[in-house]
């Protein structure tokens, strides 16, 4: 009916925004409780994201491995799996990226390199959370619990590998792999210091959108997602299904890894582990799973993280505020799941519809 149609809209859009605004509140009462006035901390956040040129480069520099890691939760979210593997995924494409760094050097040409790096940490990132998707859907095991395991996983590999084989014997106090070769670097947008991993971040989400939302394949997901047991008796091959999303949802956050190496790390250590897959589960929550709504709220999540120094600088928090604030964010968006279909369910049920169209006609 039109009415449920507006009442779907009015929700998408109002929901989400309530329930930041009620993060906002609640995160000033934290702030009061550490001691700083909650108005002067929201000031130090905008200055630090969006106060000026240098601050919207620290902003969209922190924003494009957040649109990656979002569509890692958000395609499969889109056939009902919730996946929290984002963080493996990521490490794991950036240790191949690395490992095809190194192994070319600097013989092949740097776009060539590049692009063989790229296409080997969608393959590990898609791969790694395609086992996700085919332990759900072969052995039953729970998709949350098994993809936040495969994040300890890709961890202690790295781990291994780094203060192994890939260390750099030069680094003695924290290991480190060799660095990959300056011809492998992924350059900056003309005129400033953001990278092109942005242009990567919002080509994904702009493909993501239309794969879903034009696609037989997206129609097939999101029929599946509504109803795997209708999807399975008309045919729709479920299994297929799950691995290609979990694949392609895997694939970007892999491909988030990449970018973290060639455009900001130069090399692989414990740094990789900066939390942006855990952030990017937010970002997919936020956005109500909506690739383009990814590239906005990974913007504005983007330079939360970005004025993570300045609070604690001036006025004196600690750094880890941000991700406080963070939490406090993720836990208002998953309690206001609990009012769609309600909020304006009593509204529009004192609505006399007929009557209304019966007036019009008239």
């Amino acid at each position: 009916m039109v009415h449920q149609s507006w009442q779907r809209s009015l929700e998408s859009v109002l929901i989400p925004c309530l329930a930041v605004l009620a993060a906002l509140v609640l995160f000033g009462g934290f702030c009061a409780l550490a001691g700083a006035n909650p108005l002067e901390v929201y000031a130090a956040i905008y200055k630090a994201a969006f106060g000026s040129w240098n601050a919207w480069q620290n902003t969209l520099i922190r924003a494009s491995p957040l649109m990656l890691t979002g569509l890692c939760t958000a395609l499969p979210a889109r056939l009902g799996l919730v996946i929290i593997g984002n963080e493996g995924a990521l490490v794991f494409g950036a240790l191949l990226a690395v490992l095809v760094g190194l192994a070319c050097g600097s013989g092949l040409p740097g776009g060539l390199v590049i692009g063989l790096m790229a296409l080997a940490s969608l393959l590990a990132g898609g791969l790694w959370i395609m086992v996700v998707g085919a332990l759900r859907h072969y052995r039953g095991v729970n998709e949350t619990i098994s993809s936040l395991l495969m994040n300890y996983l890709a961890i202690a590999l790295m781990n291994h590998l780094v203060e192994g084989p890939l260390r750099d014997p030069n680094f003695v106090t924290k290991p480190s792999s060799y660095e990959i070769a300056q011809t492998a670097w992924l350059g900056a947008l003309p005129g400033s210091r953001i990278h092109f991993g942005l242009i990567y971040g919002a080509l994904a989400c702009l493909i993501a959108y239309f794969l879903i939302q034009r696609t037989t394949f997206g129609f097939a997901t999101r029929s599946t997602g509504e109803n795997i047991r209708a999807a399975r008796m008309a045919g729709l091959p479920v299994g297929q299904l799950t691995l290609a999303i979990c694949f392609l949802g895997g694939s970007c956050a892999g491909l988030a890894g990449m970018v973290e190496i060639a455009a900001v790390q130069r090399r692989l250590n414990e740094s990789i582990v900066s939390n942006y897959g855990y952030a990017g589960v937010l970002v997919a929550f936020v956005s109500r799973h909506n690739p383009l709504a990814m590239v906005l709220v990974s913007v504005l999540l983007g330079g939360i993280l970005a004025s993570g120094g300045i609070l604690q600088r001036s006025l004196n928090l600690p750094d880890a505020t941000v991700l406080v604030f963070q939490g406090i964010v993720f836990l208002c968006v998953l309690y206001s799941d609990s009012l769609y279909g309600r909020l304006f369910s009593g509204f529009f049920k004192k609505i006399d519809y007929k009557s209304v169209a019966i007036h019009r006609a008239r």
